[in-house]
């Protein structure tokens, strides 16, 4: 956690390197990979929610809207 420095969670499922990283206003995270998707990850817990695919390369740019889309 930020108070201790703690590992909170592991999130694992890209098979490519990682290169972006989103965090939403309700905490929802969004992490681009090299591996041409998205995964969408619960802040509370890192669980995973769901693959955003279709990219036709590597995700290496994130950002959240004012409105909390992606």
């Amino acid at each position: 956690s930020t108070r201790d420095g703690q590992l909170l969670a592991t999130l694992e499922g890209h098979t490519d390197c990682v290169c972006s990283l989103a965090v939403a206003p309700d905490g929802t995270l969004y992490s681009g990979s090299l591996d041409d998707t998205v995964r969408v990850w619960s802040g509370e817990n890192g669980s995973h929610i769901r693959t955003l695919t279709g990219h036709t390369g590597g995700v290496d740019a994130l950002t959240i809207g004012a409105n909390g889309n992606v």
